[in-house]
């Protein structure tokens, strides 16, 4: 029997019905699309909307190029941009497969912030691929959020396209991460009546939330911070670092912790969990009382809630159905919102904290151990933090607007 034959012989595969998963009947045929905002219903609408009338105002951006930014979508547009080599709790499934998580980021950006943005999955992977691509792209877009991209290779995309472009970068898996922990370990404090200054904090992971997050305490001012990755504690002097681990090493870890992450929560204030990984509950046992727990690991915690509340005073994941819920979606869409509205030049650390501080100012008088951050759908949230970032990149000198 020829090949032809045959294959006309066998029976076709019957798909299976994908979308009986109400998650794949949501995504079917995408979660985005592009609108008109002008009309054009008439010959007098297409002759101003297209050509001839389009061409006044590209004549008149290629004399003053900041035209564009007032007559074309670009000051309203985010470019969200992933490789596709680390994503959520997936890990490297390529462009393709990362597309849905990026057109839920562009969701999330309308929502809650009011800004447009487009989803881009690149498929290459190297460093002088990655910033050249994006390079090229910059010109359409206002800002550009990096996504889901693998460390330590993340690291050093972003700081050259921080230098090479005029308008924010943003990596969220970092930023977004550290500004939300911060707002939350500010209000854990106080519930528990300490300062940032008195606590010892143990981070599991060193990927970029976790080195993004350890920076940014320690800027913030925690008493002693030290990051643990699946070798065990970060020092200074342990072999096979890598830069950004060894930068870490020399500014962290000032007890010297130099053996497990477990061995490192004995006495400790905080825990943070950034890594995957699992923490037994003799390890939140042995921290101290009314010790502070971050299980942020989706969409397993390092420790179910309900047994790290057997002994910690305040517990937060990064889950929606359990209290103090440390959700990325409270920072970027303001921080982006906040920086197009008055042009920045770029997203700088004082911003960052800003928006930090302007999320745990939103708990007030209703702060509590099960609610020391606000609710993603609060309506406050991306108001408070489009105004503090617009405000303090306004006095960083960043602001174009």
């Amino acid at each position: 029997m020829s090949i032809d034959a045959l294959a006309e012989s066998v029976e076709p595969l019957q798909p299976v019905s994908l979308d009986a998963d109400p998650a794949f009947a949501l995504h079917r045929g995408g979660k985005l699309e592009t609108r008109s905002t002008v009309p054009v219903a008439n010959a007098a609408d297409l002759s101003l909307a297209y050509t001839p009338g389009v061409a006044r105002v590209c004549s008149a951006i290629a004399e003053r190029p900041a035209l564009a930014l007032d007559y074309t979508w670009v000051a309203n547009l985010v470019a969200v941009i992933s490789d596709g080599t680390a994503v959520l709790g997936l890990g490297d499934i390529g462009p393709s497969a990362a597309m849905p998580v990026m057109e839920g980021k562009s969701l999330l950006f309308k929502e809650f912030g009011g800004v447009d943005s487009v989803p881009i999955c690149l498929d290459c992977t190297g460093v002088d691929e990655l910033v050249e691509t994006i390079v090229r792209l910059a010109p359409s877009f206002g800002g550009i959020n990096l996504e889901d991209i693998s460390a330590p290779r993340c690291f050093e995309v972003e700081a050259r396209l921080r230098e090479l472009l005029d308008i924010p970068v943003f990596h969220d898996d970092q930023h977004g991460t550290a500004i939300v922990v911060l707002a939350a370990l500010r209000n854990a404090a106080k519930v528990t009546g300490r300062e940032l200054a008195d606590l010892r904090v143990v981070v599991a992971g060193a990927g970029a939330s976790g080195i993004a997050v350890t920076r940014m305490l320690q800027a913030a001012g925690v008493g002693d911070i030290a990051a643990s990755d699946s070798r065990g504690m970060i020092y200074e002097g342990r072999a096979g670092l890598n830069p950004y681990k060894a930068a870490l090493a020399a500014q962290t870890n000032r007890a010297g912790h130099t053996g497990t992450t477990v061995e490192a929560l004995a006495g400790a204030d905080v825990f943070i969990g950034l890594s995957g990984s699992t923490v037994p509950e003799y390890a939140i046992a042995s921290m101290v009382n009314d010790c502070i727990v971050f299980a942020l690991s989706n969409p397993t915690p390092e420790i179910h809630p309900e047994v790290a509340a057997r002994h910690a005073r305040v517990v937060a994941t990064g889950r929606s159905d359990f209290p103090n819920q440390i959700n990325n979606v409270l920072a970027f869409p303001g921080v982006f919102r906040g920086a197009l509205d008055v042009r920045a030049l770029a997203i700088t650390e004082n911003m960052k904290v800003a928006a930090a501080d302007a999320l745990a100012g939103l708990v007030g008088d209703d702060l509590a151990p099960d609610h020391v951050i606000p609710s993603p759908f609060d309506p406050r949230v991306a108001e408070a933090v489009t105004s503090a970032v617009a405000g303090q990149a306004r006095l960083d000198g960043v602001a174009r607007a």
